[in-house]
Formats: structure tokens, sequence, C-alpha cells
């Protein structure tokens, strides 16, 4: 019998975690505590970085998923992460577009390949 995988979690805004959430991603662990956060107008940023963090030490998420824009209200807690699980993806919102140059983890990947690894 397969063991039961990893779970993905969401930092994100009311659209991105319903979107998220109407295609299964939601669940509660055995403390009744779910894999996503709403960020709403009045989400404190404290309460975006205790969720963040508690995401990372959960073993049951392999990876978390978090908006960009929000990304940027915690850079500090994201750069500090250095483990490769739970991997942590930054994504584009509805009112706020993909910008590379200020995705952390991205950067740190172009960073252990030259481009001559590509040829």
């Amino acid at each position: 019998m397969a063991g039961r995988g990893k779970l993905i979690a969401v930092i994100g805004d009311e659209d991105t975690c319903t979107g998220f959430l109407l295609g299964g991603v939601g669940e509660l662990n055995k403390n009744r505590k779910p894999n996503f956060l709403v960020v709403e107008k009045d989400t404190s940023i404290a309460e975006i970085e205790e969720t963040f963090k508690s995401f990372l030490a959960r073993t049951d998420i392999g990876i978390i998923l978090i908006n960009q824009f929000i990304a940027e209200m915690i850079r500090h807690a994201i750069d500090g992460h250095m483990e490769s699980i739970p991997a942590v993806l930054e994504i584009p919102s509805k009112e706020h577009p993909y910008d590379a140059s200020k995705d952390s983890i991205l950067r740190r990947a172009k960073g252990m390949f030259c481009a001559e690894d590509f040829r």
C-alpha cells in the first residue's frame, strides 16, 4: 500500500484561495488546522508570517504556494527558508502580475546553473 502524499498549502488573496479550494486543495490536519490562509485587507503581516512558519513546520505539506505580492510582505521569512521541502513557489494574483525579478527562490535557482549547462 502506497503512503499518503504531501499537501499543497496556499497563502493568497480570496480569488487565489477560492480557485485552489475548488480544485480540491483544501484539507484539515489532525489538529483541525487548514492548509490555506485567505489574506484580506485586515490580515496582519504577523499572522501571514506565523501561518507561513507553521506551514514550514508541518510534515504533511510538500509545497507552499504564495501570491507574490504577499510574499513581498514576509520576504525575510521566505529568504530564510533554505530547505527543498516544502518548496515555496510565488504565484501571480488577478490584481498583481508575476515579476521574476522579485522572486528570491527563482534567483537562487538561477544561481545554481550557468549558460553552459544548457548547451
